[in-house]
């Protein structure tokens, strides 16, 4: 059974960029009726697709499954399927202190927004913050691609997006 233990951030200075390791542009879209159990996402990295299940759980860790697709097939589940419901990022990659992060820098709707993520072997796993690293929003449902298209940032009251005040605000606790 696949499991996804991944925690989400947001940033507090453009620090980050001088660590990329490499980057890669995505688009997915969401296919079919999402309940409250699962989303199906179809993703094109590059020249290469993957087709996603991921359960619809709050918080670090949730259900994931994840298989290949022929990228025609996936392009034609982007433009057919889809409809609306599709987002594009840049994700940058980054080694820090044993961890692998992903930043996904949003475009379109979404635009103005960057996450960093990391996906750990368990929800105790330690790691080491690195110093651009800001507020946990790991348990907010906003965060999600799922929800972003659904609502993009775009459309976020000022208040509730990370805005530049927040982007300052780190995150004290101990990981």
């Amino acid at each position: 059974m696949g499991v996804e233990i991944e925690r989400k951030f947001l940033l507090v200075s453009d620090q980050w960029r001088t660590s990329v390791d490499y980057s890669h542009r995505m688009v997915q879209g969401y296919l079919g009726a999402r309940d409250e159990g699962a989303s199906v996402r179809v993703r094109i990295t590059g020249d290469e697709a993957r087709l996603n299940i991921k359960g619809r759980t709050l918080g670090a860790r949730r259900l994931e499954f994840e298989y290949p697709v022929p990228l025609a097939d996936a392009e034609v589940m982007l433009r057919e399927l889809a409809g609306t419901q599709v987002l594009a990022k840049t994700r940058h990659y980054i080694h820090h202190e044993g961890h692998r992060w992903e930043i996904d820098e949003f475009e379109g709707d979404n635009a103005g927004l960057i996450v960093a993520e990391i996906e750990l072997g368990s929800e105790r796993e330690s790691f080491v913050r690195p110093p651009w690293l800001g507020r946990e929003v790991t348990d907010d449902p906003r965060y999600y691609n799922v929800c972003l298209v659904e609502t993009p940032y775009s459309v976020w009251p000022a208040q509730d997006g990370p805005s530049s005040k927040a982007r300052r605000e780190s995150d004290d606790s101990d990981v």
